[in-house]
């Protein structure tokens, strides 16, 4: 149902809200109650003197009645259904519905942001646990230390020949092992805090995360550098993010990146470039004569673009991360085999584009646009240093011609795809491999 055609059914809300039967309504706006019960069932179309009276008899504006629930609302309704595979006719009345009952239709919508972000916690923390070295290294010290702790107990409690020189020893073993595993039970909590509050520069975390979080910050976007008005060097200054001497490395590099693109691609030439023609990467590269890998680059710096990127090495290791709403990029351990970004490195050059959807994450579908390029100036008896770059597109802002999604997860830990040719090791959250 369109926008203006909600504008009664809003008026009903209104008006419970304000205590006022639908009589008393009629009466002080000089209308029939038959007329206005068709005006709230949407049966009537109302504007001018009448609907200035409405809105003052109920104190609110007018534009309240007539524009609705807010962009950002409906969106959260359809992402909320669509996550719930709600048949796609009933997607369509997300407006009426947020139109009808606002209240509800905000519950709802912060229920579901809720429950995205804590299930974005266990996929991480999960995912951490299984690949990070420094977890297992921590956790294997605490499961060491708490089974000496059982084992010298274990003896103190069973054998009572013991001698009082040989039971204090004893007792002194117990006493330094528990103070051990409480040192290094805070030690894992800490770093496992550094997860969730990694813009913390005291948190700890590994330079990535640093970087991620300096990167977030800034919502990976530098109008400055973009610009020209400032330099790498005055953009690095005062980021309690980047506390690591590795993380501000890593950090430079990324900002040289991206000023050495603005300069052959700049963000505004690239808008009017643009226009109302689906997202085609390789027609930008060719007008602007640059790489595909750049243009993809320029495509996710773009503000106004709702994109993901992701650049990896041929070791499979990400350096550089983007995310987008409704695709899960792994922050520890290796992403899924079946992503577009790893079939081009048997073809460098080669730009593929390819629709995927990831298990467990709703219907939301998008675009990948892959390419894997040479890094760096050639040199002899030496084999090229290849990078992987893949913008992440919603199919809603690209193609629309028809295109089966494949079905990908984000890391094999936490897919629940059956039967998987490219899972490596059991899922947490299934049975069937």
């Amino acid at each position: 149902m369109a926008s203006e055609g909600l504008t009664g059914s809003r008026i009903r809300e209104r008006r419970i809200i304000a205590g006022f039967k639908q009589a008393d309504l009629a009466r002080k706006i000089g209308i029939s109650a038959s007329y206005l019960n068709l005006i709230e069932h949407n049966r009537r179309r109302i504007g001018g003197k009448l609907l200035l009276d409405i809105a003052a008899t109920l104190g609110v504006e007018a534009s309240a009645l007539t524009e609705g629930a807010e962009a950002a609302l409906i969106a959260s309704l359809r992402e909320s259904a669509a996550g719930a595979n709600i048949a796609t006719n009933e997607l369509d009345r997300a407006e009426e519905f947020a139109g009808r009952f606002p209240g509800w239709a905000e519950v709802l919508s912060a229920a579901h942001r809720r429950i995205s972000g804590l299930e974005r916690t266990v996929e991480t923390l999960n995912d951490r646990m299984a690949h990070d070295p420094q977890v297992a290294a921590s956790v294997h010290e605490l499961l060491t230390t708490a089974a000496a702790i059982r084992s010298t107990a274990s003896i103190l409690a069973e054998d009572k020949t013991i001698t009082e020189e040989w039971r204090d020893r004893f007792h002194a073993n117990i006493d330094q092992d528990s103070r051990r595993l409480s040192d290094s039970s805070k030690a894992l909590v800490g770093y496992l805090d550094a997860t969730e509050h990694a813009s913390d520069a005291q948190t700890g975390g590994s330079p990535q995360d640093e970087l991620d979080a300096f990167l977030e910050a800034h919502d990976y976007s530098f109008p400055s550098l973009e610009d020209g008005s400032a330099d790498v060097d005055t953009v690095l200054q005062d980021t309690p993010q980047l506390a690591s001497v590795a993380a501000q490395h890593i950090a430079r590099k990324t900002l040289e990146r991206l000023q050495s693109d603005a300069k052959r691609v700049a963000l505004v030439t690239l808008r009017d470039a643009l226009g109302a023609d689906p997202l085609d990467p390789i027609s930008l590269a060719r007008r602007f004569d640059v790489p595909v890998s750049l243009m993809l680059r320029r495509l996710a710096a773009m503000p106004d673009l709702q994109t993901g990127l992701v650049v990896c090495d041929r070791s499979g290791s990400f350096v550089f991360r983007k995310p987008v709403s409704g695709f899960a990029i792994p922050r520890f351990g290796a992403a899924c085999p079946l992503w577009p970004l790893f079939d081009v490195f048997a073809l460098p050059g080669q730009v593929a584009r390819r629709r995927v959807q990831q298990v467990g994450r709703g219907s939301a579908e998008f675009d990948c646009f892959a390419v894997a390029e040479a890094a760096g100036q050639a040199t002899y008896n030496s084999a090229p240093l290849v990078q992987a770059t893949m913008l992440i597109v919603p199919v809603t802002t690209t193609f629309d011609t028809a295109q089966d999604a494949l079905e990908v997860g984000s890391t094999c830990r936490v897919c629940a795809r059956s039967k998987c040719p490219g899972r490596r090791e059991p899922s947490i959250l299934s049975e069937g491999f």
